[in-house]
Protein backbone atom coordinates (compact mmCIF):
# COMPACT_ATOMS: atom_id res chain seq x y z
CA UNK A 1 0.00 0.00 0.00
CA UNK A 2 3.22 2.64 0.72
CA UNK A 3 3.52 2.64 -3.70
CA UNK A 4 -0.16 4.08 -3.72
CA UNK A 5 0.43 6.95 -0.64
CA UNK A 6 3.42 7.79 -2.35
CA UNK A 7 2.33 7.89 -5.78
CA UNK A 8 -0.71 10.00 -4.00
CA UNK A 9 1.95 11.94 -2.35
CA UNK A 10 3.76 12.48 -5.21
CA UNK A 11 0.33 13.59 -7.21
CA UNK A 12 -0.39 16.11 -4.85
CA UNK A 13 2.79 17.76 -4.22
CA UNK A 14 2.99 18.12 -8.15
CA UNK A 15 -0.64 19.93 -8.12
CA UNK A 16 0.33 22.16 -4.98
CA UNK A 17 3.73 23.22 -6.93
CA UNK A 18 1.64 23.82 -10.42
CA UNK A 19 -1.19 25.53 -8.99
CA UNK A 20 1.45 27.83 -6.94
CA UNK A 21 3.12 28.79 -10.46
CA UNK A 22 -0.18 29.79 -11.84
CA UNK A 23 -1.00 31.79 -9.14
CA UNK A 24 2.30 33.41 -9.65
CA UNK A 25 1.56 33.89 -13.15
CA UNK A 26 -1.95 35.61 -12.31
CA UNK A 27 0.05 38.07 -10.02
CA UNK A 28 2.70 38.72 -12.71
CA UNK A 29 -0.86 39.11 -15.58
CA UNK A 30 -2.04 41.91 -13.07
CA UNK A 31 1.05 43.90 -12.25
CA UNK A 32 1.72 43.60 -16.46
CA UNK A 33 -2.03 45.29 -16.72
CA UNK A 34 -0.90 47.93 -14.53
CA UNK A 35 1.28 49.93 -17.48
CA UNK A 36 1.27 49.72 -21.03
CA UNK A 37 3.32 46.20 -21.63
CA UNK A 38 5.32 46.23 -25.31
CA UNK A 39 2.05 43.48 -26.81
CA UNK A 40 5.61 42.03 -28.87
CA UNK A 41 7.43 41.25 -26.12
CA UNK A 42 7.84 37.15 -25.62
CA UNK A 43 7.20 37.14 -20.89
CA UNK A 44 4.19 39.50 -21.89
CA UNK A 45 2.64 36.95 -24.80
CA UNK A 46 3.35 34.17 -22.62
CA UNK A 47 1.80 35.58 -19.78
CA UNK A 48 -1.58 36.62 -21.58
CA UNK A 49 -1.64 33.11 -23.70
CA UNK A 50 -1.17 31.34 -20.11
CA UNK A 51 -3.82 33.63 -18.22
CA UNK A 52 -6.66 34.63 -20.69
CA UNK A 53 -8.53 31.86 -20.94
CA UNK A 54 -8.98 31.40 -17.46
CA UNK A 55 -9.58 34.68 -16.88
CA UNK A 56 -11.72 35.32 -19.77
CA UNK A 57 -14.03 32.43 -18.46
CA UNK A 58 -14.47 33.95 -15.44
CA UNK A 59 -15.31 37.69 -16.61
CA UNK A 60 -17.73 35.98 -19.10
CA UNK A 61 -19.14 34.88 -15.75
CA UNK A 62 -19.23 37.67 -13.95
CA UNK A 63 -23.06 39.19 -13.54
CA UNK A 64 -21.53 43.12 -13.15
CA UNK A 65 -18.93 44.97 -14.74
CA UNK A 66 -17.25 47.02 -11.94
CA UNK A 67 -16.16 50.05 -14.05
CA UNK A 68 -13.07 49.01 -15.03
CA UNK A 69 -11.41 47.19 -12.51
CA UNK A 70 -11.37 43.81 -13.14
CA UNK A 71 -11.59 41.03 -10.23
CA UNK A 72 -11.00 38.12 -12.40
CA UNK A 73 -7.00 37.78 -11.20
CA UNK A 74 -8.73 37.81 -7.84
CA UNK A 75 -11.30 35.36 -7.79
CA UNK A 76 -8.80 33.07 -9.45
CA UNK A 77 -6.40 33.43 -6.70
CA UNK A 78 -9.47 32.66 -4.12
CA UNK A 79 -10.34 29.60 -6.19
CA UNK A 80 -6.38 28.64 -6.28
CA UNK A 81 -5.78 28.90 -2.91
CA UNK A 82 -9.48 27.10 -1.91
CA UNK A 83 -7.98 24.50 -4.22
CA UNK A 84 -4.75 24.27 -2.90
CA UNK A 85 -6.41 23.99 0.83
CA UNK A 86 -9.09 21.44 0.27
CA UNK A 87 -7.72 19.04 -2.67
CA UNK A 88 -4.07 19.09 -2.05
CA UNK A 89 -4.22 18.79 1.71
CA UNK A 90 -6.96 16.08 1.11
CA UNK A 91 -4.49 14.16 -1.25
CA UNK A 92 -2.11 14.46 1.44
CA UNK A 93 -3.82 13.35 4.64
CA UNK A 94 -5.49 10.84 2.48
CA UNK A 95 -1.87 9.41 1.12
CA UNK A 96 -0.22 9.74 4.76
CA UNK A 97 -3.42 7.56 6.06
CA UNK A 98 -2.65 4.79 3.11
CA UNK A 99 1.17 4.62 4.22
CA UNK A 100 0.61 3.49 7.70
Amino acid sequence: MFVAANFLMAIAKILDIALTIYMWLIIGRAVISWVNPDPYNTIVRFLYASTEPVLYGIRRRLPIHFGGFDFSPIIVIFAIIFIQIFLVDSLMQFAAGLGR
